[in-house]
């Protein structure tokens, strides 16, 4: 097993595994610890053999509002056909920040892929928390934020390619609001880490509207810097782990005119605390 690191501060790939192979879970799971971002290549795994690898990192989380793979109701289908324009998951977000307990990560395998594009994109959340400054970093440490499902997969977003599509639907059942910590200490590293996302965090407690947004729109860009990211780029059989309590992501939207299909499945996580 080869594990080559993509950054200085975020991802690897992983060359030489097979993730069917229950003896190499631990040195798998090891490496996304450290990098929390993991991108095995050239498993090309079926959805039986991606659930068992899922399941060894815990109980899956059954997606609201992804259409699911036929036969597969734990596994949700990320699907951009080759006429449509928009892409689910544009925007800078963290999965399942809305629940109360939100999910460990995702592990998405890619069935096929257009011949360029569609890259992925991750933001180290450790590592833009420690380049604040300690007064901030202070600040910060007693705050709680607010995350909701409403305006992203509830009934506003009916009009939407994806909603029509049948990419996204159940729309009724948006109603999670959920708070955290603004800043959390990672369950498994111990690393302190931001814990909020332009698509998902509504506001700041305890700061009226124009403070909570001016302290939010300062930590995006923050966030969004280069030197806290990485960039997996694609090939159709690659398996990508991510650490939802680590990380952001945003998928790239760039392959016009091409098909692009994964199976996602999100794993269960544990309470988040400061």
């Amino acid at each position: 097993m080869d594990i080559r690191p993509l950054t200085g501060g975020l991802g690897a790939e992983i060359f030489g595994a097979d993730i069917r192979d229950g003896a190499q879970f631990e040195a798998i799971h090891e490496a996304f610890a450290k990098h929390s971002v993991i991108v095995l290549r050239g498993q090309s795994v079926s959805p039986d053999e991606h659930l068992e690898f899922a399941r060894r990192f815990g109980p899956i989380n059954i997606n609201r509002f992804f259409k699911p793979v036929h036969g597969y109701p734990e596994i949700a289908m990320v699907l951009k056909e080759k006429d449509q324009k928009d892409a689910v998951g544009e925007g800078w977000h963290t999965d399942h920040s809305y629940d109360q307990i939100p999910a460990m990560g995702s592990i998405l395998s890619a069935l096929e892929m257009p011949p360029y594009g569609g890259d992925t994109l991750f933001v180290s959340m450790g590592a833009a928390y420690d380049a604040l400054s300690p007064v901030m970093r202070e600040f910060l440490g007693g705050l709680w934020a607010v995350h909701s499902s409403r305006h992203v997969f509830g009934v506003t977003t009916l009009d939407s390619e994806a909603a029509k599509s049948g990419r996204l639907s159940n729309a009724s059942a948006a109603t999670q609001d959920a708070r955290h910590p603004l800043v959390i200490t990672h369950p498994l590293s111990g690393r302190r880490g931001l814990f909020v996302n332009p698509v998902f965090t509504t506001h700041i407690e305890g700061l009226n509207a124009e403070e909570s947004a001016a302290i939010l729109e300062f930590l995006y860009e923050h966030c969004k810097q280069p030197e806290f990211q990485c960039r997996i780029h694609w090939q159709a059989g690659d398996v990508t782990v991510w650490d939802n309590r680590a990380t952001w992501h945003k998928a790239i939207n760039d392959y016009h005119g091409f098909r692009r299909l994964m199976h996602r499945i999100t794993v269960e996580g544990v309470a988040l605390s400061s």
